[in-house]
């Protein structure tokens, strides 16, 4: 049985004030006898302002954010899956999504870049061309040994591509981590079927870390963090007011017991059109 924390986050414009409400999560999962806190998708900036976000954007090896959550993990020995920081890809000023798994030694455990990049205009007027300043992704994140057995990462828009699902169902997740930024009106719509339904299709856990509410960048984010079980029943929802850290118990014989129960991942085929 393991522990979850899952903070659910109004982040901003500073990426300093985003980073201490993340070193006080740390300290508050670990005093709540968290194993592994997750955290949302831009848990160090939210800003769709590129041209004010460029001037916090940095590297990997420079981000102050990362440095400190990593410092928290540490001090309190602690896994936490940070789900994702915006970060310079290197040249060319393109930039990478990035999630982070970090052990309770503050090393880094393993590494993902969103692949898929939200280029969408809903009906609501709200416009999104993230492939503009993001490069996406090209391979899947895997780590071992975490509190949640074999974490899958996946962050926010992937989560409507089952070909990912499909290929961390095969490599027997145990969990799969899906921090997100869910817009008001696709989350209404589509968040607590979309998560379910991975979760059933993976025979794995489902936490899903979210940001939430009036952001200072003018955007509304949808909020309602989930853990699902392998079963597709929903074991904690946030809703979709406040921020705040939630917490919830993970029996990962449950994982053995619904691949028993519906055989799925074994019985799967390969099919070409």
């Amino acid at each position: 049985m393991a522990r979850v924390a899952v903070l659910q986050m109004t982040s901003g414009i500073d990426p300093g004030a985003n980073a201490a409400a993340l070193e006080d999560a740390v300290t508050q999962a670990a005093a709540g006898g968290a194993d592994m806190l997750f955290t949302p998708e831009m848990s160090g900036l939210l800003d769709r302002d590129r041209e004010r976000a460029s001037r916090s954007i940095c590297s990997e090896d420079a981000s102050p954010v990362l440095a400190r959550v990593r410092e928290a993990a540490r001090q309190h020995g602690l896994w936490v899956s940070l789900g994702s920081l915006a970060l310079e890809a290197g040249g060319g000023g393109e930039w990478v999504n990035r999630a982070f798994v970090i052990a309770p030694d503050g090393t880094i455990a393993a590494r993902y870049d969103k692949m898929h990049m939200f280029d969408v205009d809903l009906a609501s007027g709200e416009s999104w061309r993230e492939s503009n300043a993001y490069r996406a992704g090209d391979s899947v994140g895997l780590v071992e040994g975490t509190p949640l057995g074999r974490l899958g990462l996946t962050v926010c828009y992937d989560i409507r591509f089952p070909a990912l699902f499909e290929a961390l169902g095969r490599a027997r997740c145990d969990c799969i981590a899906i921090p997100a930024a869910f817009t008001v009106p696709t989350g209404a719509a589509h968040w607590h079927v979309l998560q379910r339904a991975r979760a059933i299709e993976a025979s794995a856990f489902v936490v899903a870390a979210a940001q939430v509410g009036e952001h200072e960048d003018g955007r509304r984010t949808y909020g309602h963090s989930l853990v699902v079980d392998p079963w597709g029943e929903v074991l904690l929802d946030m809703g979709g007011e406040e921020a705040g850290l939630g917490f919830v118990a993970v029996d990962l014989e449950r994982v053995a017991e619904v691949r028993e129960q519906v055989p799925s991942l074994a019985n799967r085929r390969h099919i070409t059109a």
